[in-house]
């Protein structure tokens, strides 16, 4: 047992593991500019949960557009001709411009279809935590993104 043990430490320790996540320089990203376009209150929450800055008095840093847009669908109705089904959907474009050319750009989406409920208010609430979890989900890949 206590060699199983350490064969394991041994191939864990030396293989260059480590978390995705836990990611320190992502912390510390500094744009000379950054660009909201669309959806404003998604665009912010993303700079504000990544923890992005402008940094306008160092030229060499470079510019970050966002342009967000959240869009809720009907999918099904029923015989009545009411809407049985919704999907919401956001769509977030990244890009990273250094000296008016592209260096990274990249379009993340995701969507979620649920059923109505039974009054406006619970899908008014529902829609808005659909919408949260969405750009949650989005926050997660664009670490990715930004971490590479």
């Amino acid at each position: 047992m206590k060699k199983t043990l350490f064969i394991l430490f041994i191939f864990i320790a030396s293989c260059g593991y480590k978390p995705i996540y836990l990611n320190n320089n992502l912390k510390n990203i500094e744009y000379n500019k950054i660009n909201i376009d669309g959806e404003i209150e998604i665009s912010k929450k993303i700079i504000n949960s990544l923890s992005l800055r402008e940094d306008t008095s160092n030229k060499q840093l470079s510019d970050l557009t966002l342009s967000s847009s959240f869009k809720v669908e009907e999918i099904a109705k029923n015989s009545k001709g009411q809407t049985e089904t919704y999907r919401s959907s956001i769509v977030v474009s990244v890009k990273i411009i250094d000296d008016q050319k592209i260096i990274k750009d990249k379009i993340f989406s995701d969507d979620f279809t649920y059923n109505k409920k039974n009054n406006k208010f619970e899908l008014t609430e529902y829609q808005e935590y659909v919408k949260n979890q969405l750009v949650n989900r989005i926050i997660e890949d664009l670490i990715l993104f930004l971490s590479m």
